[in-house]
């Protein structure tokens, strides 16, 4: 082709240059996209299909334990001091920095939990409701992620006090996936009612104090007379009956723990 023409030559290294840029574009394309979807997939396993099985799985392990309740005896009477569902543990309570603390024992017997005894590690042994939540969930010894908290149940701190004990039952509860028990603890708001179900009563606590948030390793919150170690100025300088719900803050995150106090206010027999 004559110089000069106007008409511009393309070499064929030229088109071998732009087919492979062409060919990396479209491979990285087509990666970013595999990647999105997997991401996607791990997003709606974490915050839809765990929420579903763990909120399954809870409500069958509270009709199973209305099921054994009902055909077993009860128990139970009144009186000015509510009867302790169990005998006072240790009064070193556990810290609220790890949801992972305890295991479960495979081998161990299925036996139903007796009032008068220590739950077994990882047994469901009572039922917590929040009617301002339309909460209505199984209470399992400890805290272990795995064999109590990824189940939608929630925790009892192992070492705290029984329902209906002098001290403080302690509890803990995932706020975001694996059932969310406790996502919408902070609608709890002074007076609303808490309830504990046993084989042999029904407790209610009164909520008194919400502790918008303190250290995950805060350990004075779970305390026999709990009171934050972070901000001593919530929490309490007199024995008492309480309850205490604990979660992380904010959500999708476990920097931090929200804490909600109840005192007992009465015990219904079954």
């Amino acid at each position: 082709m004559r110089a000069g023409s106007g008409v511009r030559v393309v070499r064929h290294s030229d088109r071998r240059r732009r087919a492979r840029r062409r060919r990396v574009l479209w491979g990285g394309g087509e990666v970013l996209v595999t990647v999105g979807v997997v991401t996607l997939l791990l997003v709606v396993h974490q915050l839809w299909w765990t929420n579903r099985e763990a909120r399954r799985g809870a409500e069958r392990k509270v009709e199973a334990l209305e099921r054994e309740w009902g055909s077993g005896g009860s128990g139970g009477g009144g009186g000015s001091v509510p009867p302790a569902e169990a005998p006072s543990p240790s009064p070193t309570a556990a810290a609220p920095a790890s949801t992972a603390s305890g295991s479960g024992r495979s081998g161990a017997s299925r036996r139903p939990y007796v009032p008068g005894t220590l739950p077994r590690s990882s047994q469901a042994y009572a039922v917590l409701t929040i009617p301002r939540l339309d909460l209505r969930v199984p209470v399992a010894e400890g805290v272990s992620k795995a064999d109590v908290l990824n189940k939608g149940y929630v925790g009892h701190y192992r070492g705290t006090q029984q329902p209906g004990q002098a001290g403080n039952f302690a509890l803990a509860g995932h706020r975001n996936t694996h059932g969310e028990p406790f996502r919408y603890l902070p609608r709890l708001r002074r007076g609303d009612d808490i309830e504990v179900e046993t084989r042999t009563a029904t407790y209610t606590y009164d909520v008194d104090t919400v502790l918008p948030r303190t250290s995950a390793t805060d350990s004075g919150v779970v305390r026999p007379v709990p009171r934050s170690l972070v901000r001593p100025s919530y929490g309490y300088a007199e024995p008492g009956y309480y309850i205490t719900l604990t979660t992380c803050t904010p959500e999708f995150t476990s920097r931090y723990r929200m804490v909600v106090w109840g005192k007992l206010v009465s015990m219904r027999p079954r």
